[in-house]
Parts: structure tokens; C-alpha cells; sequence
């Protein structure tokens, strides 16, 4: 895989030591997401059973007809709605309309959750009631059911949602953040309240152990979830594990503290293994001692969160750019860019003549518009006269 890398043989070597110490563990942070295809899945298994065997339910077909759906879509996406004994097409439609839905909405919304329509009245009716808790009015409840039907119409868990939506209004957190979690997080509401509340607990408990004061914790807490919802899918013993990792590994309290907050609660995504083999890969790579690996670490939490096959792609797509584990050790931030956005950015570099071999890599990083800065700054340079054009010319008599 590295023979086409132009490097030093130490650079080679280095890297090829460190990938013989590990299997590809990966992790999968995606799984913490909801994801649209699953709710219907589940769904689709809840109303149908033998489809292949039935006909289109009319009646449905004829309804949506009226609405001015479009059914053909629906046949392709998600024909098995159209299979069901019993749908609520009309009934459905009249909610969204009594919500401000003008006749285009209520379609679009049918179009994209076509699976609205086997709930019950009773249901929408309900869901509705539970999110006007948190939405200024019906018109922006309206807005936020066509951007995300999905999770509107996700009405299993109505009760936890109901406990869930009082327990964060009781938190403190805003209920622009809560209408958020409930569109772009919506599993959040699916736990107990009493398995939220508990996390909850945790992370305060810990974030006083931890040299935190009373005074800042809620602030830090509120900050945490709408930073990353996603932290309440996981149970307490994981995130107390992954403190005490870090503990270990001889990160202080303070340390610790400024890790959370810059991985975001991420790192209660990981397991103990995963970093442990993250950090052996990164110590090799760049033949460290325990606690230069530990600066690394707090200037790159990447290092850390980042799985062995993740952070050896990027390693070899640097590698392959000419550029040296010395520089990368140098600027380890680099590793938090994709191979992707690495080659475009150096190409457009290169484009201005820069040569990022023997120069630093700290004009790659950043996001793009801290990249797009430090660009515009160099094509600066580069373009300004190499004489004051102002300046007297001296003419020999």
C-alpha cells in the first residue's frame, strides 16, 4: 500500500511499524444517529405482513389522488403503505391543514412520510399537543413537520418524548434547542426519562470530582447536550469508564475537563479499547514518550477520538503528499482534515506556488473558511510588487 509513497525510508518504516500492531477495530458513530430508513423499517414491519400477495388498497390510492400526491412516488419508495387494510388519509390531511398546511405542504409532507397516514388521528393529535410545548405557534410546528416528518410522525415512544421534553424544559435548556433535539435527535426521547436523568447525573457528579464548580456546572451541562444529544444514548458505567481512561493515562482533572470540551461528549462515543489502540498507533508513529504523546493528545484531541484505520488513512494521504511525520507531529491538527479536503487544499496552495513540503501545515488547517483566509493571504503576498512603484526612479546623467 506504501510503495508508491514518496518518502524517507524512515517515514516508511515508521508508519509500517505502527500498522502491524493493530486489527481494524473501527467505530461506528453513526449508529448513535437516527436514521430515516430504520423508522421505516420498523414501520413497514408493524402494518404489513405478506405484501406480495396483495393488492393497493384503493381507497388509500383514490385519497391521495385527491391531495394531489404523488402516487407513483410513493409505489417507488414505499409502495407497502399503499398495501395496508386501514389508512387515515383524509383524517391526516385535515390535522396538517388545521396546523396552516396549505394543499402543496400537506402533499409534499404525504410524499416524503407516506407512512403518516396509517397512524391514528388520536396519535397525530397527541404528537401534535406534545410538540406545541416547545413551538412559538403552529406555524412553526407546521414549518418543522414538512423539514422533518419522520420524526414527527414517529410516535412510539409518546409518553418518554411527553417526560423528556418537561425534564429538559426543567434543565434550563431553550426550547429552540428541545425542537431541535426532537427533528435532528428524536431517539433521545425514545430512553426513559429516568435513564436521561440519570447520565445527567453522572456528568455532573463527574464534572465536580473533576475540579468543576457548582457555579459553572449547569452552564457547562446545557452546553454539552446541545453540543452533542447523543451523549444520553449512553449508559453511565461507559461514560465513567472513559473518565477514568483518561485519568490513568495521566491526563489531570484540568486536562481532562478541556478534553470534554473539545470533543464535544464525544468521547463518551468510544470505548476504553478503541482509544487505548488509538493512542499505542499515534505513541509509534510518532516515537513519543508517554507524556510528549499526552501533549499531542490535548493539542489534538483527533488523535484520540479517531479510530486506527481513520488516522492511518490520513497518515498515508499525507505521506503521499510528501509531507514527513515530522511535520505532521509538528501540526497533528492536520489529522482531523479528510484525505479529500487535504489534496484540495494543498493543490490550490500549490497552485500559488507554495510548496507545503518544506514549509508548515498549518496553512491547510482550520475549517474552510479559516482556510480560505489564510489562502487569501498568501495569494496577498504573492501578488504584491517586488518594487515600490511609488518610489523615485534614479536615471544615471
Amino acid at each position: 500500500m506504501l510503495r508508491r509513497v514518496t518518502h524517507g525510508a524512515k517515514d516508511t518504516f515508521t508508519l509500517l511499524l505502527a500498522r502491524t500492531q493493530y486489527c481494524n477495530p473501527g467505530v461506528n458513530f453513526s449508529s448513535a444517529w437516527t436514521l430515516v430508513a430504520n423508522r421505516s423499517c420498523l414501520l413497514h414491519s408493524t402494518f404489513t405482513t405478506d405484501t406480495k400477495s396483495r393488492d393497493e388498497n384503493k381507497k388509500t390510492v383514490e385519497s391521495l389522488y385527491r391531495l394531489s400526491v404523488d402516487v407513483k412516488k410513493i409505489r417507488r419508495l414505499k409502495e407497502w403503505v399503499l398495501l395496508q387494510d386501514v389508512a387515515y388519509v383524509k383524517e391526516i390531511a385535515s390535522i396538517l391543514q388545521e396546523m396552516g398546511a396549505d394543499e402543496t405542504t400537506v402533499a409534499n409532507i404525504l410524499e416524503r412520510c407516506p407512512e403518516a397516514i396509517l397512524h391514528a388521528p388520536t396519535e397525530i393529535n397527541y404528537q401534535r399537543a406534545l410538540w406545541q410545548l416547545v413551538c412559538q405557534n403552529e406555524k412553526q410546528l407546521i414549518k418543522l413537520v414538512e423539514q422533518f416528518p419522520e420524526s414527527f410522525f414517529t410516535t412510539k415512544y409518546q409518553e418518554n418524548q411527553k417526560a423528556n421534553i418537561l425534564f429538559f424544559q426543567e434543565l434550563g435548556l431553550k426550547n429552540n434547542i428541545i425542537t431541535r433535539f426532537l427533528t435532528s435527535a428524536s431517539s433521545i426521547f425514545h430512553n426513559p426519562v429516568e435513564k436521561n436523568k440519570n447520565v445527567i447525573e453522572t456528568l455532573q457528579r463527574n464534572y465536580l470530582s473533576l475540579g468543576g464548580s457548582d457555579a459553572n456546572m449547569k452552564i457547562w451541562i446545557l452546553k454539552l447536550l446541545s453540543q452533542n444529544p447523543f451523549i444520553l444514548l449512553n449508559s453511565p458505567t461507559v461514560i465513567q469508564e472513559n473518565l477514568e481512561f483518561l485519568q490513568k493515562n495521566d491526563f489531570t482533572d484540568h486536562e481532562v475537563l478541556q478534553l470534554l470540551s473539545k470533543l464535544k461528549g464525544f468521547i463518551f462515543q468510544l470505548t476504553v479499547t478503541t482509544m487505548q489502540k488509538s493512542l499505542l498507533f499515534s505513541k509509534n508513529v510518532f516515537k513519543c514518550s508517554d507524556q510528549e504523546l499526552k501533549q499531542l493528545v490535548l493539542k489534538c484531541p483527533a488523535l484520540l477520538y479517531y479510530s486506527v484505520p481513520v488516522l492511518e488513512e490520513r497518515l498515508e494521504g499525507l505521506l503521499k503528499e510528501g509531507i514527513s511525520v515530522a511535520q505532521i507531529r509538528e501540526t497533528p491538527m492536520v489529522l482531523e482534515l479528510t484525505t479529500q479536503i487535504v489534496q484540495y487544499r494543498i493543490k490550490k496552495l500549490s497552485a500559488l506556488g507554495y510548496d507545503i513540503k518544506s514549509g508548515t501545515l498549518k496553512s491547510l488547517n482550520g475549517t474552510k473558511k479559516d482556510f480560505e483566509v489564510n489562502y487569501g493571504k498568501i495569494q496577498s503576498k504573492k501578488e504584491r510588487p517586488i518594487f515600490n512603484p511609488v518610489a523615485p526612479i534614479h536615471i544615471e546623467d
